[in-house]
């Protein structure tokens, strides 16, 4: 490979040069996917390995410089210069004729983007393996990493953990990377479940659900909710779920957030039919 490029500061760019860090991402789901769609490629530290799956590969990445990097990989009709963030991937699957396979999408996430990143990655039903790096911190509301059971829960992780199985592939030191970053990483696995307890077509009125529910998480649930449900809807459902009004949405199991959102999202259609 050319010599690395220096990094953008401004789009939280570092380049991973661990080549055992390296290998663990490139190899995570070779053998599942019938398509790899890698996000922010960069100068193609991670094309390299992924490329040599023969399987259909694009990329998509903001900055510039790099075709002249990934061409070394890739035809340049599979190089995107493009703010992944804008980019319709259900459009471009459909392009590429990716329709009905089992795509994988590999990404080394920029630090200031990847909570958006994600959350546009988890709602495309077409994903159906991720790995992903994130700074630690943001890896850890998505897989309870450093923070114990029973505090964990977030909104990021009941979405995460509601459409998809995850797990941790690796932990990565700043020393991995050049320049080092001042935060340790770590690499997601996502595998997407085929029959998500609430459906997929529900995802933006859940993650709504979810936001509003966790903004004071350590307050009582039936005082966040109260603002949006009448005490009429609220009491019956928590009365058959087995929940009181007074826990607090932090120390509850993600099962018993899913049937919450769906008795009471059920509640809410009946009452304004």
């Amino acid at each position: 490979m050319n010599k690395l490029p220096a990094a953008n500061k401004a789009l939280g760019q570092h380049f991973l040069i661990d080549k055992e860090i390296i290998e663990k991402i490139t190899e995570d789901f070779a053998e599942n996917s019938q398509a790899i769609l890698e996000v922010g490629p960069g100068p193609g530290i991670l094309t390299d390995g992924l490329s040599k799956h023969q399987l259909p590969f694009h990329v998509i990445d903001k900055d510039e410089r790099f075709p002249t990097y990934l061409k070394e990989f890739l035809t340049e009709e599979c190089i995107h210069i493009q703010d992944a963030l804008e980019w319709d991937l259900e459009a471009g699957f459909s392009e590429w004729g990716w329709e009905g396979k089992a795509i994988w999408l590999v990404s080394n996430l920029p630090y200031n983007v990847s909570t958006p990143l994600l959350i546009k990655f988890l709602k495309a039903p077409s994903l159906k393996y991720m790995t992903l790096m994130f700074q630690r911190e943001v890896a850890d509301k998505a897989f309870p990493i450093d923070t114990r059971k029973g505090k964990a829960m977030n909104s990021l992780m009941a979405l995460c953990q509601t459409y998809f199985e995850v797990q941790l592939l690796c932990k990565v030191p700043p020393s991995a990377f050049t320049p080092p970053p001042k935060v340790d990483s770590a690499v997601l696995s996502f595998k997407r479940r085929e029959d998500p307890i609430v459906p997929l077509e529900q995802f933006r009125s859940f993650e709504k659900f979810l936001r509003h529910l966790f903004q004071f998480k350590r307050k009582q649930m039936g005082k966040i909710l109260k603002s949006n449900y009448s005490l009429e809807i609220l009491e019956p459902v928590f009365e058959k779920l087995d929940l009181t009004l007074n826990l607090r949405a932090e120390a509850i199991e993600l099962h018993q957030i899913q049937n919450l959102y769906l008795s009471l999202y059920t509640s809410l259609k009946e009452t304004s039919s």
